[in-house]
């Protein structure tokens, strides 16, 4: 019910219609008092005699939706931040409103621009509703720097450790590691040493194994990254982890920062409904071009085993502008891997020649489930004869027949890609290591 004061002002407004000041103390009055049906009828009269007033049409919007007129608010609000895109409270208002009219997706997406334009903004009704956990002490985000930090390597691991993948390694050593050990050649050219380099192919052939060679080649810090350190359920955690690890290399330089499926930080955005996805995309996206920061000795290796699903964005020049291909390992890479990992274990007459050419299309970790069952199969007799017996190449041999490379699999889907979506010519190796002639 109107306090005695509104309706004093509603009598002194009907003996004097006209005067605009008076009637907008009306309308502040009925605010203060939360009589949205006044405030409604009075911003109404208010913009007939100034379609232009901003605040007027505010109060309006304010009062649609207090009354429940969502659609109305929405229409009013639009206009208002067309003009003025960055003014917070419209933006919250809009957001409200947006929830109360059932586009919970559009309001996230209002709620991510208004912390864009203040970090620090908070309305815990919002905060419940999009899952944002309030923003992190200086003394949390220090103490996840350190944390991240302990990650830190210095490989110990090089080419010389690598079996075979010369191509890979030829590739690594001219865009990475000569400008990191001959800076001074590049600068002269005016081209900075680092950058990014995808790696991409079936699973368990050694992305990993080679990312953290070539840090070791180059005496770099070495960090590796999942997914599960940067993606979190909470709205702007997962653009501050990844600033946060970005930062971490740009401070341990010279450093590798490896980020193994990098696909599903990077994913097609023209294929996300929300802006969730698209946001972390961005803010990847400011951290590899390094635009308010320097990301010089810094080298990005990322890996990939479905790289046709990553935003073309990615691929541009100065960002993963080299795709490297790899492969199965080749034979001389086979007999290596079979080397290392038997080389703990109980053998006799080990024949890794013939093993190596037994085991055409195999991934490092087909290898590994080869000797596993091997392994299997000589706990099983100890366990009869109470006696264990080594592994022999014949053991190893009956368990490659009972084996399909799972590189198959992965090779049956690039080769559709390679050859109808290939039209810049990213896949051209996969088509040479399947020898087809496009």
């Amino acid at each position: 019910m109107a306090s005695d004061q509104l309706k004093s002002l509603l009598s002194a407004l009907d003996a004097s219609p006209d005067n605009i000041q008076l009637r907008k103390l009306v309308t502040q009055q009925a605010v203060k008092e939360k009589e949205w049906l006044a405030v409604e009828g009075q911003a109404k009269v208010l913009l007939q005699l100034d379609p232009n007033d901003t605040e007027s049409k505010a109060l309006l919007a304010e009062a649609y939706f207090h009354n429940g007129a969502y659609s109305a608010a929405i229409i009013v609000l639009e206009e208002l931040i067309a003009s003025q895109d960055q003014n917070i409270n419209y933006l919250k208002l809009y957001c409200q409103t947006l929830l109360k009219d059932g586009s919970a997706g559009q309001a996230r997406d209002v709620y991510q621009q208004i912390l864009a334009i203040d970090p620090s903004f908070k309305e815990d009704a919002l905060d419940r509703e999009f899952k944002v956990s309030s923003a992190p002490s200086t003394e949390t985000i220090e103490q996840d720097f350190a944390e991240r930090t302990l990650g830190m390597q210095r490989p110990s691991t090089n080419f010389s450790h690598v079996g075979g993948m010369e191509n890979v390694k030829k590739e690594i050593d001219l865009k990475i590691i000569k400008p990191f050990l001959h800076p001074e050649l590049y600068k002269a050219y005016g081209k900075k040493a680092g950058g990014g380099i995808l790696l991409y192919g079936p699973p368990g052939c050694g992305k990993t194994h080679i990312a953290k060679a070539t840090a070791g080649q180059v005496n770099a810090n070495f960090l590796t990254i999942g997914i599960n350190d940067i993606l979190d359920a909470w709205l702007g955690n997962s653009e501050r982890n990844l600033h946060q690890i970005f930062e971490i290399a740009r401070k341990n330089a010279p450093c590798v920062l490896f980020i193994d499926e990098v696909d599903a930080l990077g994913a097609n955005r023209s294929e996300m409904k929300g802006s969730a996805g698209r946001n972390v995309i961005n803010q990847f996206l400011t951290e590899l071009d390094g635009v308010d920061v320097d990301n010089e000795g810094v080298l990005i290796l990322a890996a990939t085993n479905s790289p046709w699903h990553m935003d073309p964005a990615f691929k541009r020049p100065g960002r993963f502008d080299r795709m490297i291909f790899v492969s199965p390992p080749d034979i001389k890479a086979r007999k290596s891997i079979f080397e290392i990992m038997l080389a703990e274990k109980p053998t006799k007459d080990i024949d890794v020649d013939k093993l190596a050419k037994k085991t055409p299309e195999f991934s490092g970790a087909d290898i590994q489930s080869m000797i596993d069952i091997s392994i299997e199969g000589k706990l099983e007799l100890a366990f009869e004869t109470g006696v264990p017996q080594p592994i022999e190449t014949n053991d190893l041999l009956k368990a490659c027949k009972k084996m399909v490379a799972s590189t198959k699999e992965w090779f049956t889907k690039a080769r559709n890609y390679a050859i109808y979506a290939n039209d810049s010519g990213l896949y051209d190796d996969v088509l040479k290591y399947l020898k087809i002639n496009k």
